[in-house]
């Protein structure tokens, strides 16, 4: 497929088509990435799905934030079971369309409703597991520094699947960054479900992004995820952002 066919990579948003059918907000996010062959990635990608490249290569993400404010049809924000910390690895693929999304490998969350609802109604892969977030203020000597932020997972029943993430967050924007934009601004996720691939859009406001630092990694997320030894190299991308608030429309 040439390029000329391929969904454009935009910072903006389209609009959804139709109403929004639910709503979360994403805060505290640290993007994680690494230069993966395309060749590791095809085999872990949904039917009919091809991995999207940037630069030559395909991606993988490691990505912990704070998910809060979870609506579904028009309530009011779901008290206790729509707030979790999750902690996802994610890849990125484009389907027959040239249509462009996220395929998600896994996704560990501390709800166990919500584990269930999502992987019941769209067999997202969440997993059950202890997770949390700390953060830190940053010694005000220390030019640029944002706060530091200390996440942790533990997967219940698994728990070789675990990740510790500290990563310091800093004030220089950026902006104008086309691998920023490949790897941040993905307004769909793929996902089989009911013998089918299917492509779920979702809008939101551009993205706030911050470069960061990655200060410690101890994760098997990667390595179950079928990337083994990858935690071994330095990411080759990290990005933090404030956050934004998500709305998803249906299959587009």
């Amino acid at each position: 497929m040439t390029d000329s066919a391929l969904d454009p990579i935009s910072s903006v948003a389209p609009p959804l088509a139709g109403r929004a059918v639910a709503s979360q907000r994403w805060s505290n996010l640290v993007f994680l990435h690494w230069r993966v062959d395309a060749a590791l990635v095809a085999p872990l990608l949904p039917a009919g799905l091809v991995p999207d490249e940037h630069d030559g290569t395909s991606w993988v993400g490691l990505i912990p934030f704070v998910l809060d404010r979870a609506t579904v049809f028009g309530s009011p924000p779901i008290p206790y079971f729509g707030t979790f910390v999750e902690v996802n690895v994610r890849l990125y693929a484009v389907d027959s369309r040239g249509h462009r999304g996220v395929v998600f490998v896994s996704l560990e969350a501390s709800r166990l409703a919500a584990v269930l609802a999502a992987r019941a109604l769209f067999a997202i892969p969440y997993m059950w597991s202890s997770t949390r977030l700390t953060i830190s203020p940053t010694p005000a000597t220390e030019a640029d520094a944002g706060s530091l932020f200390h996440y942790t997972s533990k997967r219940h029943l698994a728990r070789a699947a675990h990740s510790t993430i500290v990563a310091r967050s800093t004030t220089r924007r950026v902006i104008d960054n086309p691998l920023g934009d490949f790897l941040t601004a993905r307004w769909a996720l793929f996902t089989y479900t009911r013998g089918r691939t299917i492509h779920l859009r979702n809008h939101h406001e551009p993205w706030e992004l911050f470069e960061a630092e990655l200060v410690s990694l101890d994760d098997t997320l990667l390595a179950v995820a079928g990337f083994p030894g990858l935690i071994d190299l330095a990411p080759d991308s990290v990005l933090y952002s404030p956050g934004v608030t998500t709305w998803f429309g249906g299959k587009g």
